[in-house]
C-alpha cells in the first residue's frame, strides 16, 4: 500500500490547458473518489496518475517516489476501466492470471492468487468460463480479480459501473466498497455519479473545469458546500437555488427575492445589508407547514418512501422531498416552510460560501 501526493499537476494539450494546477493528497488506504461533470479533467488525471498520459508540469508520487517519468508497468498500480477490456478467448482464470504469467511468476504462486481473489469475489465456479459466457457484473468482478491479483499498491477505478444497469450498480458499488473494507489498499475511483461518491468514498475531490473545487468527507461537502457549484453537484434531488437580496433585522435577516417572496434566516453575514446573495435551499429542509407560506403545486413524484413536489411560490420554483404522506395534486396550493437554519449562502458575484 502506498499514499498518493498530487502536486501542482498541470496538463496540456498544445495551447489547450486542461487541468490546471490540481494538488490532492491521498492517504495510505484511503478510498477516494474523484467527481465533476463531463469535460472536467477528472478521468484525465486518472491516466496521469496511472502512467497512462504525460504530465505538463507537477509532481505526482506515489509513496515517496515521484512517478512523473516512470512506466506504468513500473508504478505497481492496477487499473479497472469502463469497458472490463477482458480477453475474450481465455477463461476467467487466464484473465486473471495473464499480468503475472507475463512477470514469469512460478505456477504455484499464479493459483495461488488467482484462487484468492476468486475467493474475494465470488468467482470460484466461473473459473473456467469464457467472458461471452458471464453477465455484466461478472465481468466486471473479472476485471477486479485481474486487478487484485497484482497485489498493487493502489487500485485505480475508471468508471466502472457505467455500462450496468441501476439495480447491479447499486450491488456492484456495494461489492467494491467491501472490497477496499477488506483489503485496505489505496485506491481512487473516478466518476461522474455523485451518489457513487457519496455512497463509497472516505473522501471526495469535487472538480470542474479542470480545477479542485472542494475535498473532503461526503457529508462535510453535503452539509457545507464550498460554493454554488458544490452545492448544485452534490445532492439528489438538487439544491433550490434562489437569488435575492439579503436584508437584515436585528440579529436575524430575511432574503428577499425579485419577486417579493422572503425568505428568513436564523443568522447573516457581517455587515451584509442589502448585499445581493444567492441562497441554496435542499429539498429536504423544506417541510409542511399550516402557517408557513401557499406554494402552489406543480408535479406530483411519488417514490414509495417519500415523494418529491415540484413548487411554485410567487414566480420561484422549488423542488420539495416530504417523507410524509402528501395527497396534493397539481394546481393545488399547499403551505410550506424551509428550515431557517438549514438555507446557505452564497455570494452573488463568486459563488463562494458566506459565514454567517
Amino acid at each position: 500500500m502506498a499514499s498518493v501526493s498530487i502536486e501542482g499537476v498541470r496538463k496540456s494539450y498544445g495551447p489547450v490547458e486542461i487541468l490546471h494546477g490540481v494538488s490532492i493528497d491521498i492517504a495510505d488506504g484511503e478510498f477516494v473518489v474523484l467527481v465533476g461533470p463531463s469535460g472536467c479533467g477528472k478521468s484525465t488525471l486518472l491516466r496521469m496518475i496511472a502512467g497512462l498520459e504525460g504530465i505538463s508540469g507537477g509532481r505526482i508520487r506515489i509513496g515517496s517516489r515521484v512517478v512523473n517519468d516512470v512506466p506504468p508497468k513500473e508504478r505497481d498500480i492496477a487499473m479497472v476501466f469502463q469497458n472490463y477490456a477482458l480477453y475474450p478467448h481465455m477463461t476467467v482464470a487466464d484473465n486473471m492470471a495473464f499480468s503475472l504469467k507475463l512477470k514469469r511468476a512460478p505456477k504455484t504462486e499464479i493459483k495461488a492468487r488467482v484462487d484468492r481473489a476468486a475467493e474475494i469475489l465470488g468467482l470460484g465456479k466461473l473459473l473456467d468460463r469464457y467472458p461471452r459466457q458471464l453477465s455484466g457484473g461478472q465481468r466486471q468482478r473479472v476485471a477486479m480479480g485481474r486487478a487484485i491479483v497484482r497485489d498493487p499498491q493502489v487500485f485505480l477505478f475508471d468508471e466502472p459501473l457505467s455500462n450496468l444497469d441501476a439495480k447491479l450498480r447499486v450491488a456492484m458499488r456495494t461489492e467494491i466498497k467491501e472490497l477496499h473494507q477488506r483489503l485496505r489498499t489505496t485506491m481512487v475511483y473516478v466518476t461522474h455519479d455523485q451518489i457513487e461518491a457519496m455512497t463509497m468514498a472516505d473522501k471526495i475531490v469535487v472538480m470542474h473545469d479542470g480545477v479542485v473545487e472542494q475535498v473532503g468527507a461526503p457529508l462535510e461537502l453535503y452539509d457545507s458546500p464550498a460554493n454554488l457549484f458544490v452545492a448544485g453537484f452534490i445532492g439528489s434531488p438538487a439544491m433550490n437555488i434562489i437569488k435575492g437580496d439579503l436584508r437584515t433585522q436585528g440579529a436575524a435577516a430575511v432574503v428577499r427575492t425579485p419577486s417579493g417572496l422572503g425568505l428568513p434566516l436564523t443568522s447573516a453575514p457581517i455587515a451584509s445589508d442589502g448585499r445581493p446573495v444567492t441562497i441554496g435551499v435542499r429539498p429536504e429542509h423544506i417541510h409542511l407547514d399550516g402557517g408557513g407560506m401557499p406554494a402552489r403545486v406543480m408535479v406530483v413524484e411519488p417514490t414509495g418512501s417519500e415523494t418529491q413536489v415540484m413548487l411554485n411560490i410567487e414566480g420561484t420554483e422549488l423542488v420539495a422531498v416530504f417523507r410524509e404522506r402528501i395527497t396534493a395534486r397539481p394546481g393545488e396550493t399547499i403551505r410550506i416552510k424551509p428550515d431557517p437554519a438549514l438555507i446557505h449562502v452564497f455570494d452573488a458575484e463568486s459563488g463562494r460560501r458566506l459565514a454567517a
